[in-house]
C-alpha cells in the first residue's frame, strides 16, 4: 500500500479517480486469525505429502512454480481440520489455562495456517488466472467460516477470559498480554456475546461479505485487463516518451495488433495522462479508467460492481448493527488508534478547511497557464494531470522524463539499501533462487549490524497482465519460535514498473514517482522483517490499521533528500550522478499542487467515512449521492456524470480500508511528526533517532498500544500541524 505523495502521481490523482490507488499492505481479503501450531498427524495421505503448500519446515518456502490451483483447497482443508482438532484437544485436555499450555500453542497453530494462506493470496495477486482464482475463492469461503467460528467459540473465549482474569496475567509481558487481549476484543467484535441464532447470522453475513469483497477486486482486475486503446498513427501519441512508445508497441505485438496499444495499467495510464498532447485520447483513457467495473465501462458491463458495492456496504452495516453499533464506522474504530468517529470527521474537516483555499489558488494558476499556453478557456478533469506536468516543468524545469535516465533499477535498489544501512545498520544480501512465481522476482536476506539474520523478502517489481495494479507489501512468513527454532519474518514486496525491453538496450528506468513508491513499500517491508516479536498475531505490521502507514510514509522522505538522491541516482549512460541543479529543482517542486492533492485525498477519505456512516442506502444511486455530497466541498472542477471511480475503489471495498481511508492522512501526521524528529539536528542520517525508531516502533510490532509507543518514541503526542508543514501549507486557522 502506498500513499502516492509524489509529484506526478499526485498530478495523476488530481480530480481523476483511482487509477493509481495501490493494493493494501495486508492481504486483500480478511485472513483468518493470524496465529499458528505444532505438527499434527490428524490427516494423512499421499495428496497432502506431495502438496507443495504443506509439510514445509519453519523457514522453508515452497517452489512457487510448482503450486497449482488444485493444491489450494486440499491444503486449506487439511490445515483447517488439523486446527479444529487441535483446538478441541487443547480445550478438553487442559484444566488450568496458561500462556504456555494454551495461548502459545494457538499462536503457533494459527501462524502455520496464516503463512500458508499468505502464499495462496499472494499468488492470486501476482499471477492471477481464472482457475487459480476459482480455487482461491473456494478456500477463502472456508477460511471466512473458520475465522468467524473461532471467534465465536465460547469455550475458546472463556479460556482466554480465564487467563486474562488469573493472577498470572499481571506477570506476563506486555506482548503476551496483547496476544490475550486482542482475541478477546476480536471475539466480542465477532459476536461472541450474541445469541446462538444471531451468531449464526453473523457468520452467514461475514461469509457473504468476504465473497463479495473478493468479487469486487476480481471485477476491477478483469475490467482493467480487458480494455485497451489501439492507436495506428504515432502522431496521435505526440508527447509520449520513447520508452513509453516502445512499451506500447510491445503491448500491441503481444495482442497481435499493429501500431501501439494503451492500457489502464498504472505505468501506461500515467504516462498517457501526463504527457500525451491529444486531448481526445486523454479523455478516452480517463473515461475508461473512471468507469472500470461499472455500467458505463467501454470494455463491457459484465464486471459491473455497482450492486456488489451496495451489498458490501449493506452487509457491513448489518454486522455492525448486530453488535450494537450505530454504524460501521463505530465498529471499525474499535481496533484503531483513533477511537471516536467525531474525531475522524473533525480531523478530516479541519484539514479540508486548511487545504481548500490553497487548492483553489493552484487550480486558478493552472487555468491561467492553460489559457495562456494552450488557449483553453475551460480545462476539464482529464486536462489536469497533463497541464500540471507542463506547468511543473515550466516553473521548476523538471519532469519525470528528465529524471528517469538517472534512476536505473539496480542503482535505486543499491542506494535504497545503503540508506537503510546508514539509518539502521542493516545489510541486504541477495540470494539467487529459481523457485519463484516469475523469473524476474528477486529474493533478499536482511542482516543486522552484528551480521545476525533478521528477516527475508521477495521483490516483484514489474507489471504483468495477470498481476494486480498498484504497489503493496504482504506478510510471507511470521516471526515465531517453535521447539527452540527461530522462524524469521518474511515479506512480499510488489510494485508495477514497466520492464525495459531487450531491444531498447537500456536497463529498467524508474520515474521519481516510482522511486518514492519503492521507498514507501520498503518502509512497510522493514516493519515486517525487522520485528523482534515472536508472537505472530502481533509481530511485524500487525498494528492498529491507522498506524500501519507510519514506517512507509516516513521512508519516503529520504527519496527527496540531496544526500540520499546521490546514493540512488546515476545516469545509465554517462554514469554521472543527478546534477545539483536538478536536485534543487526536484526539491523545489516537491509540494507542487499539494493543496489539490490533499483535497483529492480528503475526498476519498470523506466519501469512505460518510458512506459507512450512512443509514439509508437502499439503491445504487444512494451511493452516488453520498459521493456527490462530498464533492460539493472537494471537487473544484465539474466531474462527468459517467464517472464511477467508486466502482474501482478497491481500498475500501476489497482491501481492508473500509471506514479507514482517513488512515493514510492520520499516519502521515505521525510520519511528518516523526521526520521532524529525525531532522531536528539537521542530519541526513540521525543514528540516535533512527535507533529509537528501530527499537521503539519497527521492532515492537503491535505488542503495545501504538499511541503509547509513538509517545515513547517522539516524547509527545502527534502534532497535526506537522502534516500541513510537510505539504508546505499554512498551519493557521
Amino acid at each position: 500500500m502506498y500513499h502516492m505523495k509524489q509529484i506526478s502521481i499526485r498530478i495523476g490523482l488530481l480530480l481523476i479517480g483511482t487509477a493509481f490507488l495501490a493494493s493494501p499492505v495486508m492481504a486483500k481479503t480478511p485472513a483468518p486469525l493470524q496465529t499458528s501450531v505444532q505438527k499434527s498427524t490428524l490427516i494423512t495421505g499421499t495428496h497432502n505429502m506431495n502438496n507443495p503448500l504443506l509439510n514445509l519446515s519453519l523457514n522453508q518456502f515452497p517452489d512457487f512454480s510448482k503450486i497449482q490451483a488444485e493444491h489450494v483447497e486440499p491444503a486449506i482443508d487439511y490445515l483447517l481440520a488439523k486446527n479444529r482438532e487441535h483446538i478441541k484437544t487443547l480445550l478438553e485436555s487442559t484444566k488450568t489455562y496458561t500462556w504456555e499450555n494454551f495461548v502459545l500453542p494457538l499462536e503457533i497453530m494459527e501462524a502455520e495456517l496464516g503463512d500458508t494462506w499468505a502464499i495462496v493470496s499472494h499468488l492470486n495477486s501476482v499471477n492471477n488466472t481464472p482457475k487459480f482464482y476459482e480455487a482461491y475463492e473456494k478456500a477463502l469461503a472456508k477460511l471466512t467460516v473458520y475465522s468467524t467460528e473461532m471467534r465465536q467459540n465460547k469455550a475458546l473465549y472463556d479460556a482466554y477470559k480465564a487467563i486474562h482474569t488469573s493472577n498470572e496475567f499481571s506477570r506476563y509481558t506486555k506482548a503476551q498480554q496483547k496476544t490475550i487481549e486482542n482475541p478477546l476484543r476480536d471475539a466480542r467484535l465477532s459476536g461472541i456475546e450474541l445469541s446462538a441464532d444471531k451468531q449464526e447470522l453473523f457468520k452467514k453475513l461475514s461469509t457473504q461479505l468476504s465473497e463479495l469483497e473478493s468479487k469486487f477486486q476480481q471485477n476491477v482486475l478483469e475490467s482493467t485487463k480487458n480494455w485497451f486503446l489501439e492507436i495506428d498513427d504515432v502522431q496521435k501519441l505526440k508527447g509520449l516518451s520513447k520508452e513509453a512508445l516502445e512499451s506500447s508497441a510491445l503491448k500491441a505485438q503481444e495482442k497481435g495488433k499493429t501500431g501501439w496499444v494503451l492500457t489502464l495499467d498504472q505505468p501506461s495510464y500515467h504516462a498517457v495522462m501526463t504527457t500525451v498532447d491529444d486531448r481526445a485520447i486523454r479523455e478516452q483513457m480517463y473515461q475508461a479508467s473512471t468507469t472500470r467495473a461499472s455500467q458505463f465501462f467501454p470494455g463491457g458491463t459484465q464486471w459491473d460492481n455497482s450492486q456488489i458495492l451496495l451489498d458490501i456496504v449493506s452487509l457491513r452495516k448489518q454486522l455492525a448493527h448486530l453488535l450494537g453499533f450505530e454504524n460501521y464506522c463505530q465498529y471499525a474504530l474499535e481496533n484503531r488508534m483513533v477511537k471516536d468517529t467525531s474525531h475522524v470527521t473533525e480531523f478530516l474537516s479541519n484539514l479540508l478547511a486548511r487545504a481548500r483555499e490553497s487548492a483553489k489558488q493552484e487550480l486558478a494558476e493552472l487555468q491561467a497557464f492553460a489559457q495562456k499556453e494552450y488557449q483553453l478557456a475551460k480545462i476539464e478533469v482529464w486536462d489536469v494531470p497533463y497541464l500540471s506536468e507542463k506547468l511543473l516543468h515550466q516553473k521548476h524545469n523538471i519532469s519525470e522524463e528528465l529524471l528517469r535516465p538517472y534512476f536505473s533499477e539496480e542503482k535505486v535498489l543499491q542506494g535504497l539499501f545503503s540508506i537503510a544501512h546508514n539509518l539502521y545498520g542493516i545489510t541486504m544480501k541477495e540470494v539467487k533462487t529459481s523457485a519463484t512465481w516469475n523469473p524476474d522476482v528477486r529474493f533478499f536476506e536482511v542482516y543486522d549490524k552484528n551480521n545476525v539474520l533478521r528477516g527475508k523478502f521477495y521483490v516483484d517489481l514489474y507489471t504483468r497482465p495477470s498481476k494486480n495494479d498498484g504497489a503493496w507489501v504482504t506478510p510471507a512468513k511470521s516471526r515465531m519460535k517453535q521447539n527452540g527454532e527461530q522462524q524469521y519474518s518474511m515479506a512480499f514486496l510488489n510494485t508495477n514498473v514497466t520492464q525495459a525491453t531487450l531491444e531498447s538496450g537500456k536497463p529498467t528506468l524508474l520515474s521519481h514517482d516510482e522511486v518514492v513508491t519503492l521507498f514507501h513499500e520498503f518502509g512497510h517491508c522493514l516493519h515486517q522483517v525487522l520485528t523482534k516479536i515472536d508472537y505472530p498475531s502481533i509481530a511485524g505490521f500487525h498494528v492498529e490499521w491507522d498506524a500501519i502507514e507510519l514506517p512507509s510514509q516516513l521512508m519516503e522522505n529520504w527519496a527527496w533528500e540531496e544526500g540520499a538522491l546521490k546514493l540512488i541516482s546515476e545516469h545509465w549512460e554517462s554514469k554521472k550522478p543527478l546534477p545539483p541543479e536538478m536536485i534543487a529543482q526536484l526539491k523545489a517542486a516537491k509540494n507542487f499542487n499539494s493543496g489539490l492533492f490533499l483535497v483529492r485525498q480528503l475526498e476519498f477519505a470523506l466519501f469512505d467515512f460518510n458512506l459507512h456512516a450512512a443509514q439509508n442506502l437502499e439503491k445504487v444511486k444512494d451511493v452516488q449521492q453520498v459521493l456527490d455530497k462530498v464533492r460539493e466541498e472537494t471537487a473544484l472542477l465539474e466531474i462527468p456524470d459517467y464517472n464511477r471511480f467508486q466502482n474501482g475503489f478497491t481500498h475500501i471495498f476489497a482491501g481492508g480500508y473500509s471506514a479507514g481511508y482517513y488512515s493514510y492522512l492520520w499516519a502521515e501526521v505521525l510520519s511528518s511528526d516523526a521526520y521532524e524528529f529525525f531532522k531536528q539536528k539537521g542530519l541526513l542520517f540521525d543514528k540516535e533517532v533512527a535507533q529509537k525508531f528501530l527499537t521503539q516502533i519497527l521492532e515492537r510490532g503491535g505488542s503495545e498500544d501504538f499511541m503509547d509507543m509513538f509517545i515513547e518514541f517522539r516524547g509527545k503526542k502527534p502534532d497535526t500541524g506537522a502534516l500541513l508543514r510537510h505539504y508546505g501549507l499554512s498551519t493557521g486557522a
